[in-house]
């Protein structure tokens, strides 16, 4: 006669299934979720440098070059409509639930369901604003060269290892901070290794080069690494790192972030009482280390900041679940599945609020708009202009194909800092490529980031001529004006 399951049993697959059924309940209301913001930015990098041009000599942007190559890659394989944009946003979670199951396998069935469920849940209860972007790119790179590392740890697979610094590496390109994760791991496999250090850590280190070693090679080879370097150096370091939307302290919200903490305190408390500390425990801690590093050090307050940290937070937070229930169910197992249920909850009630949102849908409408008033006024080999960030008017040059006249995509190294020196550099390289390429229509939006509106187009005097002598307002909108150009 067959047992009955325990009530341990009972309780650990229970959480885990709410988890499992709500990231699927998300997963389903998420199919609506557009295409817009930040991606459509990318994208318009990525159909360009497929067109020809190179990111930096000829398309100013302040991200790695490793995110225009995944836009590229999503872009080649569905084209730019909502539902290829929302195919690969999931098959990307995929890999990334995937990578999470695979890391905590070892800790039993429930740890590694719960961890995939978890990162799931995490990402479907965001907004559509979240799909996509550069920092969930890194989830299964991430996860994945823990794995290696502790594969390699655990049964001396050098293979694994030297994959695991593919990821990682791979990772670097798409967000620079990851050094610091990878430095981290190597502090370990010296640990590890001892006597055997040396080579074993040439072929992580060898392994993490590659891709950025290709990466920077294809740049030197168009022409561009002096472009990147002068970013980076000049503007991207100095400059971009401290602009802020709102003051530090308003930039950091808590979200669910309460309950997983507290989760993931329990887990990591079991763990040491319990004296089963293993080089698998000591990565992922390492990692949920890194992620308030990678968060913190990033400074805007961005959700999507915060995807690392969730990564390893997945895979600490159901590690001990099954084995506290069995240990001390009352004192540590019962509290660690209330943390758990709890950031369920909390995770799931945002996501119901997130789909539809009215930023999304707004933002949808305002690109439509755009694009219904520039095809009026263009024709397919115009050049335009847009001073924007991320309101729309990318979007629309995307959607229209439409090339600019310079190669500031965003309008902010322009006007967010007019007392830096490099504003002005910028500035003047803007009026040269406008006037040696007059573009049929300016669209100036509104709303400018981080902060500003229309009045900032008087900041700067050379613009503000030329649109006064040798362009007209076509059309003027809450959001936006487009001036049409009217002389010859």
């Amino acid at each position: 006669m067959r047992s009955s399951p325990s009530p341990r049993v009972l309780i650990s697959y229970g959480v885990v299934g709410v988890f499992v059924v709500s990231a699927a309940v998300l997963a389903w209301r998420s199919r609506t979720w557009p295409f817009f913001h930040d991606a459509p930015v990318l994208h318009y990098i990525a159909w360009r440098i497929g067109a020809g041009d190179v990111p930096y000599r000829d398309l100013f942007e302040i991200n790695a070059p490793g995110a225009y190559l995944i836009h590229l890659l999503a872009w080649r394989l569905g084209g730019l409509s909502d539902v290829a944009w929302r195919l690969f946003d999931l098959a990307w979670l995929g890999l990334a639930a995937a990578a999470a199951f695979a890391f905590a396998r070892a800790w039993g069935l429930v740890a590694a369901i719960g961890a995939a469920a978890f990162l799931a849940l995490y990402h479907l209860a965001g907004s559509p604003w979240e799909a996509g972007q550069r920092d969930y790119f890194l989830c299964p790179l991430v996860l994945g060269g823990a794995a290696g590392v502790v594969r390699w740890a655990e049964r001396g697979d050098r293979r694994a290892l030297a994959l695991a610094g593919v990821a990682l590496g791979a990772a670097a390109t798409v967000k620079p901070h990851i050094v610091l994760l990878i430095a981290m791991f190597a502090v370990v496999i010296v640990v590890r290794a001892r006597r055997q250090a040396a080579p074993v850590l040439a072929i992580y280190a060898g392994a993490a080069a590659l891709v950025p070693l290709a990466i920077v090679g294809w740049l030197a080879a168009a022409g561009a690494l002096g472009a990147w370097r002068d970013l980076v150096g000049d503007y991207l370091v100095p400059v971009y790192t401290h602009l802020r939307p709102v003051s530090r302290w308003e930039i950091y919200r808590p979200h669910a972030w309460a309950p997983i903490a507290a989760g993931v305190l329990v887990s990591v408390a079991s763990t040491l009482a319990r004296r089963v500390l293993t080089v698998r425990h000591m990565v992922a801690m390492l990692g949920i280390a890194y992620g308030v590093v990678h968060y913190v050090v990033q400074g805007k307050g961005w959700d999507y900041h915060l995807y690392p940290l969730v990564a390893f937070a997945a895979v600490t937070l159901f590690a001990e679940l099954e084995a506290a229930l069995a240990w001390r169910p009352f004192a540590v197992g019962l509290p660690l599945a209330a943390c758990c249920l709890t950031a369920a909850g909390l995770l799931g009630a945002r996501g119901v609020d997130a789909v539809p949102t009215y930023f999304a849908t707004a933002k949808v409408t305002h690109v439509r708009y755009v694009v219904g008033d520039l095809a009026r006024i263009t024709r397919p080999d115009d050049l335009v202009q847009v001073l924007d960030t991320t309101e729309g008017g990318v979007h629309a040059l995307l959607l229209l194909g439409l090339r600019q006249p310079t190669r500031f995509l965003c309008d902010f190294p322009l006007f967010a800092t007019p007392e830096a020196p490099i504003t002005t550099r910028y500035r003047a390289e803007f009026i040269a490529g406008f006037d040696a390429r007059p573009p049929r229509a300016v669209v100036v939006f509104a709303r400018a980031w981080p902060h500003g509106g229309l009045e900032r187009i008087a900041s700067f005097p050379a613009l503000a001529e030329r649109l006064a002598h040798d362009y007209a307002i076509a059309v003027r909108r809450e959001g936006y004006t487009i001036y049409a150009r009217t002389r010859a």
